[in-house]
């Protein structure tokens, strides 16, 4: 039965690795953005990025909600 310094150390160990992905995909460009009428378009659900998204991050390729999901299925821990 591991004890409570193994699981500390494996704790450690899964926040560092998920520490490294998440500064790796941060070194990521973002996906080109798609418009159509001037309107960027999300890649997810192909529907408009809100301004006010766009003018917070104006390389935004995703809407808010979408954004929500990805980060939530790649969330780490």
């Amino acid at each position: 039965m591991p004890d409570v310094y193994d699981r500390a150390q494996a704790r450690a160990m899964q926040n560092q690795a998920c520490a490294e992905a998440d500064w790796k995909a941060s070194q990521l460009p973002e996906p080109p953005q798609q418009t159509v009428a001037g309107e960027v378009l999300c890649i997810d659900c192909d529907e408009p990025v809100q301004p006010g998204r766009l003018q917070a991050k104006p390389n935004a390729a995703r809407c808010i909600s979408c954004q929500q999901d990805h980060e939530r299925r790649h969330q780490h821990g």
